[in-house]
């Protein structure tokens, strides 16, 4: 038994979606999670500045003594999951992996989709991923580089003009390919879900690449006998760079949980 925290980070609320599945399957443990709401958007940045500002992320946590990070953060796991693994003593959980393998499973056609930010798209990671795990599959990838910026304005449920004329222009070329999977491939993008699933029209299997990392998290807990062990469940401790109060709106309405006055503020440049 290990009752240390599970650090998550995430460039602002996209790793939400990784907290929510880590209360439904591993609802035990103890979770500190950042967002870099202040330098938010990161798929726009260059590596060496993702770079920086991932150790800083790491660092912070670090503080906290995890026993494991979840990089719920797609930017950062294709573009600096190495170096960060590298030189980070406890297991490192990135996103792109185990997205790839679920969508490899999930596939019939063969022909699976990926959109993510610039800087995930350009570094290749989820092709060469996809390429490696199913010889022959035929990748779609497509920049979505609006979808950060609208979703941590509020902009993602269905019925709001903007963000569904922008995913209609975003997901057409995805829709042509003949997709029967798509991986949203930064942590976003589940935000979307039902924006997304209604322009594809129902018919794609949608891989969340922050849902697929918790899973990866668990069945590595498991074989490392690192789970915590207790009838209760673990308290999920937020801190963010930027103003709380516009945080904690949009993750209370996500996570379906008044957070109000829970976030804390930190100054991440001290890392």
């Amino acid at each position: 038994m290990d009752t240390r925290p599970i650090g998550v980070f995430d460039s602002g609320l996209g790793g939400l979606t990784a907290v929510r599945t880590l209360w439904d399957l591993l609802p035990q443990e103890e979770l500190v999670y950042f967002g870099d709401t202040a330098r938010v958007p990161y798929g726009t940045r260059s590596r060496e500045t993702i770079l920086q500002y991932a150790r800083q992320d790491v660092r912070f946590l670090r503080t906290f003594q995890p026993k494991a990070l979840v990089v719920a953060c797609g930017t950062i796991s294709t573009t600096s999951l190495a170096e960060l693994s590298a030189e980070t003593p406890v297991p490192v959980v990135g996103v792109v992996e185990p997205a790839c393998q679920e969508a490899a499973e999930r596939t019939h056609s063969g022909r699976i989709g990926v959109i993510a930010t610039p800087a995930s798209i350009r570094s290749g990671a989820y092709g060469a991923a996809l390429r490696r795990l199913t010889p022959g599959v035929e990748v779609t990838e497509r920049a979505c580089p609006l979808f950060v910026p609208l979703v941590e304005n509020g902009r993602f449920q269905r019925g709001d003009v903007v963000i569904e004329t922008v995913a209609r222009e975003y997901l057409a070329p995805l829709r042509e390919a003949g997709i029967d999977t798509l991986i949203l491939g930064c942590t976003h993008y589940p935000l979307l879900r039902e924006v997304i699933a209604e322009i594809m029209e129902g018919s794609v299997a949608l891989i969340s690449a922050g849902e697929a990392a918790v899973r990866e998290l668990k069945r590595l807990l498991e074989a490392r006998g690192l789970l915590r062990e207790s009838d209760f469940p673990g308290e999920t401790r937020f801190y963010v760079s930027d103003r709380t109060e516009g945080f904690e709106a949009s993750a209370s309405a996500f996570l379906q949980e008044d957070l109000r006055h829970t976030a804390r503020r930190i100054d991440i440049e001290q890392y």
